[in-house]
């Protein structure tokens, strides 16, 4: 691992290299501040130009680049409102298909109000909307999931300037974590429906969703959705405070040679169509599972480690995307994208959610919020195991996990143990390639 996420400061965004080129012409039309918060905001709404594609994740699944959900976090006023300028140039396209979409459902109403009750009304037309309204009511979204299923399983995308606004297209907050859940999971929508026309069916939901909101009504709307799989499945993108400069930040004036470059890259995505593997991302996802793991122990934090199997699996969609618009190459500035949409992603969690996780406190202060720590790194180079016990015992973690702890750092060589002595050492592996090079953790 690369990155720290224990601190208030943000993973380091790597350079933009060969392979990232799409990325980079979209942060051209950003202000600088803004660089890093929205790149995992991307990927959602490039994902919906994708349908009729499946790539195997590590775990011989298939998986389409759908169900991509990620939440742009950031206090009033700091130029989350960008994001909708950058969402609109995304989804040109998009809006050209519902406005003669709209047009024909219009037609289609007037003909069948002109129409009285003992002639035959017309069908009504199955199209589908591509980019929903961020008002569209959870009938409205099922009835158009059920059109576009019946149009080849065309993805749905929605953004919804506000967090608070997702209840709507749920259909009440109760309902959110179903909802949300199977968006994620492409799942069927889970409920038949009666209308006037009938029973309506039950389709699979292809979505993509971005969101916006400040760190307090997040913390709001998911304090119930932290421990049941919902708040995981949801990629969230921090962007704390900055500086007080009295500059106002300059955001791009969207010349047509950008949406003509644009367009170039949105054509990959739309064509790509069938079964892929990317081998060198799967290889990719395999190492970062294992520092995840890694983490998890050094932390002694479950929580973190359940967390970061989804952060991976949406790390992973997006390096599908990237391999598309790099015309189904991999390069390895590609790979460190993917890498750090993973810590970033589990950094912006923690800054939002730590204090939540650890204790479900709900009104703490922003200065409570504190990361996992690297336990092995607070302890000497040499210890004995009543030193840990008192360091877990400082950190409101059970005496009775310290054997556990203790036989893991064995296991993954990160200390050598002395029966003679019985005093555990620091080996060589994590004092010089683990902890300077993977595990980065510091305090």
């Amino acid at each position: 691992m690369k990155y720290e996420i224990s601190k208030a400061t943000a993973p380091a965004m790597p350079n933009l290299g060969k392979g990232t080129e799409c990325i980079k012409l979209l942060l051209s039309q950003a202000s600088k501040v803004m660089h890093e918060p929205f790149v995992p905001m991307f990927f959602p709404v490039l994902g919906a130009h994708m349908s009729g594609t499946e790539f195997m994740y590590p775990d011989n699944s298939w998986k389409e680049p759908t169900g991509m959900m990620a939440n742009l976090v950031a206090k009033s006023g700091d130029n989350k409102g960008q994001l909708s300028n950058l969402v609109e140039a995304i989804c040109r396209d998009f809006r050209q298909h519902d406005e003669a979409e709209t047009k024909r459902l219009l037609e289609w109403s007037k003909q069948k109000q002109s129409r009285g009750n003992n002639k035959d009304k017309p069908d009504r037309p199955e199209e589908g909307i591509w980019f929903i309204p961020n008002d569209t009511t959870n009938p409205a979204f099922l009835l158009n999931a059920m059109a576009l299923e019946a149009h080849g399983g065309r993805t749905q995308y929605i953004n919804i300037p506000e967090v608070e606004m997702a209840d709507k297209l749920c259909g009440g907050h109760k309902q959110v974590s179903q909802m949300l859940r199977n968006i994620y999971d492409r799942t069927r929508a889970g409920a038949l429906r009666a209308t006037a026309e009938g029973v309506t069916g039950n389709p699979i939901l292809r979505a993509c969703m971005t969101i916006s909101s400040n760190p307090y009504s997040t913390r709001k709307f998911y304090k119930y959705e932290l421990f049941n799989g919902t708040f995981g499945r949801v990629v969230f993108s921090y962007k704390p405070r900055g500086t007080r400069e009295g500059r106002i930040p300059r955001q791009g004036s969207y010349p047509d040679e950008f949406y003509q470059k644009l367009d170039e890259y949105l054509v990959r995505l739309d064509i790509c169509k069938g079964r892929f593997i990317i081998r060198q991302l799967n290889k990719l996802i395999d190492r970062l599972a294992q520092d995840m793991a890694s983490l998890a122990d050094l932390t002694d934090d479950d929580v973190l480690f359940e967390l970061s199997h989804r952060s991976l699996v949406s790390a992973w969609k997006a390096g599908c995307i990237l391999w598309v618009l790099n015309n189904q190459t991999w390069t390895k500035s590609m790979g460190d994208l993917v890498e750090w949409l993973v810590y970033h992603d589990l950094w912006s969690k923690l800054q939002i959610f730590a204090d939540m996780l650890k204790e479900n406190d709900y009104g703490a202060s922003e200065t409570a919020k504190t990361g996992p720590q690297n336990m092995l790194d607070l302890l000497p180079d040499t210890f004995n195991q009543a030193q840990l016990e008192a360091l877990r015992t400082s950190m409101d973690k059970t005496i009775e996990g310290t054997k556990a702890q203790l036989r893991q750092w064995l296991h993954r060589k990160f200390i050598e143990y002395c029966t003679q002595t019985g005093i555990y050492t620091k080996t060589e592996l994590y004092l010089k390639g683990v902890k300077d090079e993977t595990l980065n953790i510091k305090h």
